[in-house]
C-alpha cells in the first residue's frame, strides 16, 4: 500500500532537474546575446568564458558537452560532435600573457589517446608564435581574441542583434564557424571535386574548414 503513496514523490524527484535544465540553458543564452565587444569577452570569468564558447558552437549546430569539474578532464573543457567527428576544446581566459606551446602539446597527447577528429584551443588574448608553428601542419585549430569575437559576432548577425568585432567594424555571417576566421571561396586543384569552388578558411592551413559552393 506504501508504493502509490509514494508514487507522487519519486514523479517530483524525476521531474525537478527540468526547470533546473531549462533555466540554465536560458542563462547561457543570454550570457551570449548580451556580448558587444572583445572587451566585454574578456571581461567574464573563467566559468562564463567556457559557457560563452559552448553556447556559440551549439548555435553553430554542434552537439556540445560541457565539463562539469567533477572529474579529470586531461585539460578538455568542451566536447563537440557534428558530422560523426568528434572536437576537444579547451577555453583559456588569458589576458596578460601569450597561451604557448605546452597547451597545444598537451592537447595534441589527449586528442591522439581520445581518437578525435580534431582541436581546438579558444584564448580570449594571443598565442606564441611557437604554438601557432607547432599547429600549423595538425588539426589544431588555435582561436586568438579577435577570432573568437567573429565566431560571437557572426551568432550575433543569425539572430539579428549587434556585435562590435573591431574598430566598429559590424561582423559578416560568412565565417568559419570552427574558428572564427573569414570564409573565402577557392577551387580544388586535385582530387574528385578537383575544378570545382567550395568555401575554405582564410586560417588554413591551421583550421581546414570547407563548406560546399552553391550557385
Amino acid at each position: 500500500m506504501a508504493a502509490p503513496k509514494l508514487a507522487p514523490i519519486f514523479a517530483l524527484v524525476f521531474l525537478f532537474p527540468a526547470p533546473i535544465s531549462f533555466l540554465n540553458s536560458y542563462r547561457k543564452k543570454k550570457l551570449l546575446d548580451k556580448q558587444k565587444d572583445l572587451n566585454s569577452i574578456k571581461s567574464l570569468s573563467w566559468r562564463e568564458f567556457e559557457e560563452l564558447v559552448a553556447e556559440a558552437y551549439r548555435r553553430k549546430g554542434y552537439s556540445v558537452v560541457e565539463n562539469d569539474g567533477s572529474g579529470p578532464d586531461g585539460g578538455v573543457d568542451l566536447l563537440l560532435r557534428k558530422d560523426g567527428n568528434l572536437f576537444l576544446v579547451q577555453c583559456k581566459q588569458w589576458k596578460s600573457y601569450k597561451v604557448d606551446v605546452r597547451v597545444a602539446r598537451e592537447m595534441y597527447g589527449v586528442m591522439t589517446a581520445k581518437h578525435a577528429h580534431g582541436v581546438i584551443i579558444i584564448t580570449s588574448g594571443l598565442f606564441t608564435q611557437e604554438a601557432k608553428n607547432f599547429a600549423a601542419d595538425k588539426p589544431i585549430d588555435l582561436v586568438e581574441g579577435n577570432q573568437l569575437a567573429v565566431l560571437i559576432g557572426s551568432v550575433h548577425s543569425e539572430s539579428g542583434s549587434s556585435f562590435v568585432v573591431e574598430n566598429g567594424s559590424r561582423t559578416s555571417i560568412n565565417v568559419c564557424p570552427v574558428c572564427g576566421g573569414e570564409l573565402k571561396l577557392r577551387i580544388a586543384k586535385k582530387g574528385k571535386n578537383s575544378g570545382k569552388k567550395f568555401w575554405g578558411c582564410s586560417n588554413f592551413p591551421s583550421c581546414r574548414f570547407t563548406k560546399t559552393y552553391k550557385e
